[in-house]
């Protein structure tokens, strides 16, 4: 019996049967944590994945948009992926001041974050980093930031606006207008009615309804890019006019003027400055002559340019800047008019391609307020001018075409306050490439344009 019960004992000591169960046993709860912990991590990445990028096309969208609605936009784009604001413990943050990598603070951030429910993970104690009605949860985040793309635009009209007019450019009834290949802005807004213009963008820093065949609204302002040639304006008192200004007189339906202010034939005039005081009118056709490679500045010192049914034009190899100064204490006018109502008058200029007034035909001093608006422009008188025509704070009607002056390139710019088109008014085709040709840099709006995720 004792022989007996030693095999059995021995045959039990080598038995294996079960172990593998006992083992099992064993490993089960690390086994289990672990393929708890892969679930999970998987569903987070899952999820984190999809707020990236919804994150990102936010970001995208809200650079993209560039408005004081970006913050809109974001959130709406967000939503297209699943992730509603205020949802589903979904939070939405956007910020148009977010830090760039490259330096400054104007780029776009979107930041999505949220809260998911613990499943097995809590087998192996995993708590989560937050609680939702005392349940544990794990919060998840992402976020996207993209700067914004601009591309500028050439403008050929551009109206400032800083009378606070409610729209810098209008249309006044169906004028039949062509301003193909010009953009316009209004640093308001802009209201066209009945037309177009033909004008490829029409811009506006406010809402643009209807102008241009690409209407385009909450563009930036555009900052008045010609004010500094009013550094070349000579002062009050060096003109020599002594105060002396004489000015036109009315008699039934005919004007006159001293026989010192008429003008007529051809006028050669000295580079630099040429001084006129009070109102000049033209009594036959002018040509005028300038020397050379050296243009001439014809200013006129309280007093304005009347063609009176006459042309005024720069011979083919001359250029001149007109340059309308003075002071806003006696009723002046400073501005090219033609006081026979439409009966033929021609203003054909062409402007300085170098120097102190490069590109610039007509120049109203920013310092005078008063006389400056322009009733019939390009059509009592015609305009055929090359260059830039500066009225800051005049009120311009353009009713008429204004074309390029018959000596110059395909380049006209016109800055005022506000504009009204009405008519057959409209700036024929610029060229933008011959604007440098011309000696001027043109007024550019930024436009929105493709933005790009920087982090």
């Amino acid at each position: 019996m004792t022989r007996t019960f030693l095999n059995l004992v021995r045959r039990f000591r080598a038995d294996e049967i079960g172990a593998t169960s006992i083992i099992m046993g064993v490993l089960m709860i690390p086994l289990v944590g672990s393929v708890a912990i892969g679930f999970e991590a998987s569903n987070w990445y899952m999820i984190t994945r999809g707020m990236q990028n919804a994150a990102d096309a936010a970001a995208l969208a809200a650079a993209t948009n560039g408005g004081s609605n970006y913050d809109v936009e974001a959130r709406a784009v967000a939503a297209r992926y699943g992730f509603v604001d205020g949802t589903n413990t979904i939070s939405i943050a956007a910020s148009n001041t977010a830090p760039c990598p490259g330096g400054g603070s104007n780029c776009y951030s979107v930041a999505i974050s949220g809260m998911v429910p613990l499943y097995v993970s809590q087998v192996v104690g995993f708590r989560g980093d937050a609680t939702l009605n005392s349940a544990p949860q794990k919060r998840l985040s992402s976020t996207a930031v993209a700067k914004g793309g601009v591309q500028p635009q050439d403008l050929c009209l551009l109206a400032l606006a800083t009378s606070g007019v409610a729209q810098g450019i209008r249309t006044n009834g169906s004028p039949v207008a062509n301003m193909n290949g010009c953009n316009v802005m209004s640093n308001t807004a802009a209201q066209c009615n009945g037309s177009n213009l033909g004008a490829g963008y029409g811009f506006a820093h406010g809402t643009s309804n209807n102008c241009g065949v690409s209407p385009v609204s909450n563009v930036p302002i555009v900052t008045d890019p010609y004010s500094h040639f009013a550094s070349n304006i000579p002062p009050l008192g060096s003109s020599g006019c002594g105060g002396n200004y004489p000015q036109e007189s009315k008699h039934g339906n005919s004007y006159s003027v001293a026989v010192s202010n008429q003008l007529s034939g051809t006028i050669d005039l000295a580079g630099g400055n040429n001084f006129k005081c009070g109102d000049q009118m033209l009594t036959s056709d002018v040509v005028i002559n300038t020397p050379l490679g050296n243009p001439a500045v014809l200013v006129i010192e309280n007093g304005q340019l009347d063609l009176n049914g006459h042309s005024l034009t720069t011979s083919s190899g001359s250029a001149v800047t007109v340059v309308f100064s003075g002071d806003n204490s006696g009723g002046y006018t400073h501005a090219p008019t033609d006081n026979t109502n439409g009966t033929g008058g021609r203003l054909d200029l062409a402007a300085p391609t170098s120097g102190a007034w490069s590109g610039v035909a007509i120049y109203q001093d920013p310092t005078l307020t008063s006389g400056l608006d322009v009733s019939a422009a390009g059509n009592s008188p015609t305009w055929n001018i090359t260059g830039l025509v500066y009225m800051p704070h005049a009120s311009v009607t353009i009713k008429g075409a204004v074309d390029k002056a018959s000596n110059g390139k395909s380049c006209f710019v016109m800055v005022a306050d506000n504009f009204q088109i009405s008519g057959t008014a409209g700036i024929l085709k610029t060229d933008i490439g011959q604007c440098p040709q011309a000696g001027l840099t043109m007024p550019k709006a930024m436009m929105a344009s493709r933005s790009a995720l920087v982090q």
